[in-house]
């Protein structure tokens, strides 16, 4: 299957907005794919990071087989953004948030929560995020 077909245009042949036009190929490409919300992944970053872009990765992985889709940005910030700067880490932190705005859900990982996972957390409950907080196998725990 190529890329084009997954592409809905949401305007008619005039360029105005058309939500039926979007909504009958959605719904098309749900059956087909099935539907998986977007799960941002709170874990930590600073410290040993290398062991912790693993657990990230693996956090992600998780998400995956549970039909979600992970977005993780801080697996993907400091591939370009330097997080001991402190102007950089501020906007990493902001564009963190935008990110989290678009998403269904927040998966945090209990056992080690970082003052920057506890902000995290704190935008999700203000934002009336679902949190789901996962213990060192990956299963859901109460806090």
């Amino acid at each position: 299957m190529s890329t084009e077909t997954l592409s809905i245009d949401r305007f008619n042949a005039s360029g105005c907005a058309d939500p039926t036009v979007y909504e009958v190929p959605k719904r098309e490409q749900r059956a087909q794919f099935g539907y998986r919300p977007l799960a941002y992944i709170c874990s930590p970053f600073a410290g040993d990071t290398e062991a912790n872009i693993r657990l990230a990765r693996r956090m992600c992985a998780t998400a995956i087989t549970r039909r979600r889709i992970p977005i993780a940005p801080h697996l993907l910030f400091p591939q370009f953004m330097d997080d001991t700067k402190p102007d950089e880490r501020e906007l990493a932190m902001f564009f963190n948030r935008i990110a989290l705005s678009k998403c269904e859900e927040m998966w945090v990982y209990a056992p080690r929560i970082s003052p920057g996972m506890r902000t995290e957390a704190c935008w999700a409950r203000h934002l009336d995020i679902p949190l789901r907080f996962l213990d060192s196998d990956f299963r859901e725990i109460q806090p």
